[in-house]
């Protein structure tokens, strides 16, 4: 269900770079995380970098709730960018096998096929 790539980029620019991707696919940047940091400030030694980008497509979201509300729960989709030994990755739970596990209605299905390419395209566009 994960999908990780290596990036040859730094931290900064494959960040930047996923979030303009975000764009360029007709979704938005709801929020951004920045794990790595907010563990910094409570006194924790952690070395890594990771920011969690929260990303949704208004219109896809819309046909999801449209069919099942309780699926607000599982929205919107979540693109971490991160560092790891010295090496920056950029990874997603695959969507359509999240709603599998919550949904069995082909409409949903669907949608949460057509989302998960997006991203997969937008993370390769990053990388």
């Amino acid at each position: 269900m994960y999908d990780i790539v290596k990036s040859q980029k730094s931290f900064e620019t494959a960040s930047a770079d996923f979030e303009t991707a975000v764009k360029n696919h007709g979704f938005g940047v709801l929020h951004v995380h920045d794990l790595g940091n907010t563990l910094r400030k409570k006194g924790i030694d952690f070395k890594e970098s990771c920011k969690i980008f929260e990303v949704c497509n208004p219109q896809q979201a819309a046909k999801v709730l449209a069919v099942d509300m309780n699926l607000n729960m599982a929205l919107p989709c979540r693109v971490s960018v991160f560092t790891e030994n010295g090496e920056t990755k950029i990874g997603l739970i695959k969507p359509a096998g999240m709603l599998a596990a919550l949904s069995q209605d082909q409409t949903l299905r669907q949608v949460a096929e057509e989302v998960e390419a997006s991203l997969l395209k937008m993370v390769e566009e990053a990388k």
